[in-house]
């Protein structure tokens, strides 16, 4: 995978490690049946497939990796080094499969990739074609999504598509717009306002969700503030927040360091903002009513991607309307 991608002499010197195998050979059955080696080819310099995952068992969200690599030059990412260039599955492949996994009975299907919104094809030109052309399908979800690329044919799609989950999931990484330059980011902190804006008055229960960097070289106090009001004023409900991490082949490991301490302080601030907001939205919506995808035994996720638990005896992989009837945690319980 990456780790041995990146530095395939140091997983060759473990003694505990046989096998070493790259991006491209872990997806090759032959590398498997070899004893011992180190099988890693430069994935900068050649494609490789995207893998079909055509079986889900005992799961009711069927995932499509429509799109791998990354053309893009963020300064704190490795992903270039370890993914290959930018490429995506042909639209009537992607259409082709959803529709059997639809036949084999999973309800909502999520796009993912490494950059989503630059699949080749036009994400928004493929959504399009999915909604039109798999009318049994009755949930589309998008995996992560870069703010520079989603367009406005994108916006409306999420106005006039119901079957389109309203929770958009963006890499925005930081809310300061001289942060967001040396991260070597394409979207500055009025873009994203502007987008979710625009996300807002297409769809006004659309909810967000957000990857965020703390502590990245540079970050001052101020900087990290801008961030804070950036999540305040989208709002961004759901954040995944992650202290910046160095990797020394990336341009942000020369630049001059956040101390460790400081980056994990600030991740902690930010995270009990996150626990504040959801709580918040959580509570707003308490009587209101939601469709639930079961994925497990009492457990599903609502159209927002809001957990919830549900009675025990309702199928996997149906999708029931209830009625938030209180909150736990970061989860809804409901009655039907």
């Amino acid at each position: 995978g990456c780790a041995t991608q990146l530095h395939p002499e140091l997983y060759g010197e473990m003694p505990e490690v046989s096998l070493v195998l790259g991006n491209r050979e872990k997806l090759v059955k032959e590398c498997y049946q070899k004893e011992k080696g180190k099988f890693v080819s430069d994935i900068r310099k050649s494609d490789f497939d995207i893998p079909l995952i055509r079986d889900f068992e005992g799961k009711s969200r069927g995932f499509i990796q429509v799109q791998q690599g990354c053309d893009n030059n963020c300064t704190f990412c490795v992903v270039r080094l370890v993914r290959g260039k930018n490429k995506g599955l042909l639209p009537d492949t992607v259409v082709e499969e959803i529709k059997d996994l639809t036949q084999k009975g999973f309800s909502e299907i999520v796009l993912t990739g490494v950059d989503l919104t630059s699949y080749p094809y036009g994400l928004s030109e493929l959504t399009e074609q999915i909604l039109n052309e798999v009318p049994m399908l009755k949930r589309l979800r998008f995996g992560s999504l870069d703010p520079a690329g989603v367009d406005e044919k994108l916006i409306k799609l999420y106005q006039n598509e119901e079957r389109l989950m309203p929770h958009a999931h963006f890499s925005i990484q930081a809310g300061d717009n001289l942060v967001l330059k040396r991260m070597g980011r394409r979207h500055t902190r009025e873009q994203v306002l502007a987008l979710t804006q625009k996300l807002k008055e297409a769809r006004p229960d659309m909810i967000f969700g957000a990857d965020l960097i703390t502590g990245f070289p540079t970050e001052t106090e101020e900087a990290f503030q801008n961030t804070i009001e950036l999540v305040r004023l989208c709002p961004i409900t759901l954040l995944h927040v992650f202290p910046f991490s160095v990797r020394k082949e990336t341009a942000s490991s020369k630049m001059p360091a956040v101390p460790v301490a400081v980056r994990k302080e600030r991740a902690f601030r930010l995270r009990t903002l996150g626990k504040e907001i959801l709580r918040t939205y959580l509570n707003s919506q308490i009587g209101l009513k939601e469709k639930v995808l079961v994925e497990e035994e009492g457990i599903g996720y609502n159209t927002h991607y809001i957990k919830t638990r549900v009675r025990p005896e309702i199928p996997v992989g149906e999708i029931v309307e209830v009625i938030n009837k209180g909150v736990s945690q970061d989860e809804f319980l409901e009655t039907s």
